[in-house]
């Protein structure tokens, strides 16, 4: 395990591979830590350096007092990123990661040469759908929630009664810090990242599963549309989190891309 000060907090992270390899940072959803990329970093393989964290709030990362802004969350990254010596890498984002990642992308160029954005927009959710997320979470706890979450997570057919993976899943998100997870909701609510996101200029790939109940492909599509060159694809018989539940698809999408977009490498992919 690896432990960093960065932009005023401490944020758990992996570096993963030869420093001399093309890097690819992965940024995560609400209620999820790094774990989530497991398969898809095996996948891809040494041919790159794999940069995963776990957010402020979120898996081991220090979870400081809510709300959050999308901005301590963009900066937290970039700290990070600074603090390993880190240029022009791939971002990977899938959900508030995504944003996360457009967000970057716009404050801080020197740090991203391409995005791929999973199951994410430009602007997620109504101020009433988080106001109930903050207020639920705060006063009944996120297991309440944790059946209406799963069933955007994953598709039928990854959520049955006999794949072991989903109760540990679940876990993972009941075990989010009331903060992190009201902090992160609060900057959801309040973020909008329109403007920024039309002005972008970088290689973009945009994925989606079939059936996410969370971010559905017409509002990907919307995101993809904003960007300029930006290529968009479906994946079938897949969620919120593809990356879990399809992540032999994910994996091959975003080899593919990033070797057209990326710099030379050796990857598996």
């Amino acid at each position: 395990m690896a432990f960093a000060r960065a932009n005023g907090i401490v944020l758990h992270h992996e570096d993963r591979g030869r420093k001399d390899r093309p890097a690819i940072v992965y940024s995560n959803s609400l209620g999820s830590d790094f774990r989530i990329w497991n398969e898809v970093v095996d996948l891809l393989g040494d041919g790159w350096r794999h940069i995963r964290y776990d957010k402020r709030g979120h898996g081991l990362s220090e979870a400081t007092p809510a709300p959050y802004r999308l901005d301590d969350h963009i900066d937290d990254l970039a700290a990070l990123l600074d603090h390993l010596d880190v240029r022009k890498a791939a971002i990977v984002g899938v959900s508030v990661g995504g944003m996360i990642a457009q967000g970057l992308a716009s404050k801080r160029p020197d740090l991203v040469s391409a995005l791929v954005l999973c199951d994410t927009a430009h602007k997620i959710g109504t101020d009433e759908l988080w106001n109930d997320r903050i207020r639920t979470t705060t006063e009944k706890g996120i297991a309440s929630m944790a059946d209406a979450i799963m069933q955007r997570w994953f598709p039928p057919s990854y959520r049955t009664h006999d794949n072991p993976a989903v109760v540990g899943y679940e876990a993972m998100l009941t075990r989010t810090t009331v903060d992190g997870y009201a902090g992160t909701s609060a900057a959801l609510r309040d973020a909008d990242l329109t403007e920024q996101t039309k002005a972008l200029k970088l290689p973009t790939l945009c994925l989606v599963g079939d059936q996410d109940g969370a971010t559905p492909p017409d509002l990907v599509r919307s995101l993809a549309d904003l960007i300029d060159g930006a290529e968009y694809h479906v994946i079938e018989n897949a969620g919120h989190l593809p990356c879990i539940d399809q992540p032999g698809e994910v994996a091959g999408l975003i080899g593919r891309f990033l070797s057209a977009n990326h710099p030379a490498q050796d990857s598996t992919a």
